[in-house]
């Protein structure tokens, strides 16, 4: 009986004829395609790693991620910790040539207003024959802007620097009354002078009383207002200023605002802040010496520390409520308290007002202002500031406009007066952090006290009054459009984008490192669920091929059967073949 050729061809046909492809193999045991590569061609194989990427470019890219996020988180953190933008602004807060608050300082970029009012009387025969109350006509604004620099400027080692203010001021017709109108009012130096002689011998009463006549002196007198403001020729002025020592001489001409025209004499010399941000702006010196001259030697009525209105000490550095300005027509300087916090033109700002004992001279802070501190009763009225011991000894006395929070006696003895809180008040509103004002308004009311003389025939029926003769209003009307963005960016603005940058930063940062850890989680999940198919494959493989079973499978797209006879069998007598004659055919 001649052998089954079957069974040899069948082992022939799977060793020789049968190949078995690499995508197949790969189907079969669950390996990757490229699980294993060659390492620079070096011949030794590496896994890859955990599937995350192909020769290494996705690990730079979440390198470069994760660095990033924990660079951004870093800073967000330190940045939110530490007040740097605060320590920044402060640096730049200090007076040095060339810096931006220096520029601010020597040249303030704000619109400065002085308004002035003046009191016009209207019955001077009823109020000197008649008994009558001063009745008042109030005229006004007659407006003039303030172009103001600091100029002779001079740095000093000690933190400080010295300067002068020049000033010019210009009339603002548009906004103003013509200021060429004629008012009735006072004649201040005639009733200066029996002022001061009504408590003299009667024989110095006549002496004064014999030459007001020969010139012809009144009690009351017609002016313009720009005469009133800025200069009128007067007799007794002149003679006083051609007699009296120099350190004592009036100017030649009687003007109320004839001295704020041009360079002042007055030296300043204030801190700059590179000695401690808690005096910036404060003075240091007037005229090379650290007090006033006109109070009681020693007193704390000739401090002089105070600012000097440009800038102010930061609150933020301060952490105090109490500010205080020198004001040179009060001779002093004015304590001011803070009331509230409010936004001026988009401007966060601090809002100040002078102290509520401010113009209350029997407080015990106010007293060394009274003509003998050891007497109360030589004080003046609440309400009242006494200048004269620098204005020539004339008894003029500042107030607020319309005697606003002064004594009801004040405003009792006149017609024409209503006091008004927001018309009449004072006040300064101040940026916290930089010390910039933002908007300001100094009001002050000139009054001459007048005390009857009744020996001096020209003015012996005028009666013993505080005569109100004009009140002023000096103030920040606005920022120029440059210094409030600055201001505003500074602050407002600074104050929102800064925290939303900083805890920006840290958000993204976090952000940026949980994509990477779920990225890689996720990586690492997907290649351990492939890793243990691939072994469940391989082990069904592995056992597969022990029991001999791969024999039966064939893959057409993995297999290549060559079209060769074997030898010794021919095509056409080759029976069907049963890759495993032990299953049963389906």
């Amino acid at each position: 009986m001649a052998p089954n050729p079957a069974p040899r061809l069948t082992r022939q046909i799977t060793k020789q004829y049968m190949k078995v492809g690499q995508s197949a193999k790969n189907r079969l045991f669950g390996v990757a395609p490229q699980l294993f590569q060659r390492d620079n061609g070096s011949g030794d194989k590496k896994p890859l790693q955990m599937l995350v990427s192909r020769k290494g470019r996705m690990s730079n890219v979440k390198l470069a991620v994760v660095v990033i996020g924990a660079f951004l988180v870093a800073v967000g953190i330190l940045l939110s910790s530490i007040p740097w933008l605060d320590m920044i602004i402060l640096k730049n807060l200090k007076l040095w040539n060339g810096t931006l608050a220096y520029s601010y300082w020597q040249r303030p970029g704000v619109i400065r207003l002085t308004k002035v009012y003046v009191f016009n009387m209207t019955n001077q025969d009823g109020f000197l024959n008649n008994g009558e109350k001063p009745r008042l006509q109030e005229l006004g604004p007659f407006v003039y802007r303030e172009d103001m620099e600091k100029v002779n400027i001079a740095f000093h080692d000690n933190g400080t620097v010295s300067f002068q203010h020049r000033k010019i001021l210009r009339f603002v017709q548009e906004m103003s009354l013509d200021r060429n109108i004629k008012i009735v009012l006072p004649n201040i130096p005639l009733l200066t002078l029996s002022t001061h002689v009504s408590n003299s011998f009667p024989l110095v009463q006549f002496v004064v009383s014999t030459g007001a006549r020969t010139l012809g002196l009144k009690p009351f007198v017609q002016l313009t207002v720009d005469q009133l403001l800025f200069g009128y020729d007067d007799t007794l002025v002149k003679l006083a200023h051609n007699l009296f020592p120099r350190h004592l001489r009036p100017q030649a001409q009687m003007g109320l605002l004839l001295g704020r025209n041009g360079t002042l004499d007055e030296v300043s010399t204030i801190y700059t802040g590179h000695a401690g941000m808690d005096q910036f702006g404060y003075i240091d010196t007037l005229n090379g010496k650290k007090e006033l001259p006109f109070w009681e030697k020693g007193s704390t009525c000739n401090s002089i520390k105070g600012s000097e209105g440009s800038v102010w000490p930061p609150r933020i550095e301060t952490k105090s409520d109490q500010l205080s300005v020198y004001d040179k027509d009060l001779c002093r300087v004015l304590p001011l308290t803070r009331r509230s916090s409010l936004t001026e033109n988009g401007i966060f700002a601090d809002l100040y007002t002078p102290s509520d004992d401010a113009f209350t001279p029997t407080a015990p802070e106010n007293l060394c202002f009274c003509e003998d501190p050891e007497q109360p009763d030589s004080c003046p009225p609440r309400g009242l500031q006494n200048i004269a011991p620098c204005q020539y000894e004339a008894p003029v006395y500042l107030s607020y406009p319309h005697f606003l929070n002064g004594d009801p006696s004040l405003v009792d003895a006149v017609e024409g007066l209503k006091p008004d809180p927001e018309v009449h008040g004072t006040f300064f509103k101040i940026q916290p952090k930089l010390g910039v004002t933002v908007s300001a308004k100094v009001r002050l009311q000139a009054n001459l006290w007048v005390r009857n003389a009744a020996h001096v025939g020209a003015v012996s029926k005028f009666p013993t009054i505080v005569f109100p003769i004009m009140w002023l209003e000096e103030g920040v009307e606005e920022l120029t459009p440059g210094i409030q963005r600055w201001v505003y960016a500074a602050t407002t603005l600074a104050e929102t984008a800064v925290p939303v940058c900083t805890y920006g930063a840290i958000v993204l940062g976090l952000a940026l490192l949980a994509g990477a850890f779920v990225q890689s989680y996720r990586k690492v999940v997907f290649t351990r669920e492939n890793l243990e198919k691939g072994k469940e494959k391989l082990r069904r493989g592995s056992s597969f091929l022990i029991n001999g079973q791969h024999r039966l499978l064939i893959l057409r797209d993995s297999y290549t059967l060559l079209n060769t006879t074997p030898e010794g069998v021919e095509n056409e007598d080759t029976p069907d073949m049963d890759p495993d004659p032990g299953r049963d055919s389906p």
